[in-house]
């Protein structure tokens, strides 16, 4: 086994290094880049496949207020632009229901960035809200009216409530 990271680094570099692969082994840890990670690489990925796009808790918090309020939708379309997770054809509105930390919302405190790795959670997010602003911009073209509910509204019903109303009943 070469402990040795690279050749052009100083003695202490290297032995820093070494040191901190000793602890992550000794301690079960294992070593992402840099970084260390204490579950797995195979468990790391069971936890984030088991991350849900669909059906997700706010998602049914707002399905189930919509359905309350007798509007009747259909679900993730994949013939709209972003597959929105609420459709209602007749009246030719969206509504997307997305999680602050997926897609950035502005503001939120939910909304952070990761420390570790955080290179590659930029650019995993901020492809997200390119993605997000694609299919807005399609789906406007196509005549469709848009609404996004973020997952930290759903803490507060009534408002949310409120809000679903007025964009459903408007139209």
């Amino acid at each position: 086994m070469q402990v040795l990271r690279d050749e052009g680094l100083s003695w202490a570099e290297n032995f820093s290094y070494a040191s901190q692969l000793l602890r992550a082994c000794y301690k079960g840890m294992h070593l992402v880049g840099d970084l260390m990670d204490i579950v797995s690489p195979e468990k790391r990925s069971q936890m984030m496949a088991g991350i849900k796009g669909k059906n997700t808790k706010p998602e049914m918090i707002v399905r189930k207020l919509v359905h309350g309020m007798g509007f009747r939708f259909r679900l993730h379309r994949k013939t709209l632009p972003g597959s929105p997770d609420l459709v209602f054809p007749r009246l030719r509105r969206v509504i997307f229901v997305h999680g602050c930390f997926w897609h950035r919302h502005p503001g939120c405190r939910l909304a952070y960035t990761p420390k570790s790795n955080a290179p590659f959670w930029l650019e995993k997010l901020e492809g997200n809200v390119r993605r997000d602003s694609f299919a807005l911009k399609a789906l406007d073209a196509l005549g469709w009216e848009v609404l996004i509910v973020w997952e930290c509204e759903v803490s507060n019903l009534p408002a949310l409530a409120q809000k679903l109303n007025c964009f459903l009943a408007a139209g």
